[in-house]
């Protein structure tokens, strides 16, 4: 399995504009962060979670040249803001272009792209096939994926994570309930979100994320969807645990 973090980074992403902070003034790649999302490549499958507003950029970058599916962890734009760019995967593989997400969610894609799902369509505009996955396992193209419900904000507004094998990536969430932990024990690569420092209201903080990594106990922990709050990529590496780093765009691991 092959993961590439696209992007790392929060959903006004790094640097923010008109901002001159030490972070966002960083000459340092490491502190540049496009929307947080990612590639996994298994068993012949190539998989992006989540398709934000910088996926043209992402897709460029990489050379990405087909994709099998999007998994779409929540409605929000940092999230699925990019969609209309299937388009190019749609002429260039002749096909629409598979996104997976929940029925709610479904709800908000049709309305955000509702040009895409007109009977009379405009010819060029995107072609996407809805599929609705629960929380329960399902499968793409025989590669099991095992959704995680994660709280992001109050006691009603949920996000997915997804274990696929041995790697699980959660983002966005504030909270995880334990019957949903269970479904990560035994991760050896974990990814999780960290905003900030500081305690916020439906991310985890920094803290909260090196908790739930020291419960979790995988072999490799990466912190993703951080914020120029957080602080300078080279001096938060300092203070992180052996087994623990922050993510950066482009990083690549394969197990």
């Amino acid at each position: 399995m092959k993961i590439t973090f696209l992007g790392t980074g929060t959903s006004q992403g790094v640097p923010v504009i008109a901002c001159h902070c030490p972070i966002c003034s960083s000459t340092d790649p490491y502190d540049s962060r496009l929307r947080s999302s990612l590639f996994i490549e298994s068993e012949g499958n190539r998989l992006v979670i989540d398709c934000g507003p910088d996926f043209r950029q992402q897709m460029l970058r990489e050379k990405t040249e087909s994709i099998d599916a999007i998994l779409i962890t929540h409605g929000h734009k940092d999230h699925i803001g990019g969609l209309d760019d299937v388009r190019a995967f749609n002429y260039i593989l002749q096909r629409p272009a598979h996104v997976y997400t929940t029925r709610d969610v479904s709800k908000v894609i049709r309305r955000d792209y509702d040009y895409a799902f007109k009977k009379e369509r405009y010819p060029g505009v995107p072609e996407i096939f809805l599929h609705t996955y629960h929380n329960q396992p399902f499968f793409i193209h025989g590669l099991k994926v095992t959704p995680i419900k994660a709280l992001h904000y109050g006691n009603d507004q949920f996000v997915f994570g997804f274990r696929i094998k041995d790697f699980t990536y959660i983002t966005d969430a504030v909270r995880i309930p334990d019957v949903e932990k269970e479904k990560i024990i035994g991760s050896k690569v974990l990814v999780l979100n960290a905003l900030r420092k500081k305690k916020h209201y439906s991310h985890f903080c920094l803290d909260d994320a090196l908790a739930l990594m020291m419960e979790l106990k995988p072999e490799k922990g990466l912190l993703t969807h951080i914020s120029h709050q957080m602080g300078l990529h080279k001096e938060v590496e300092k203070e992180l645990p052996s087994f623990v780093r922050l993510a950066y765009d482009g990083l690549t691991i394969t197990f």
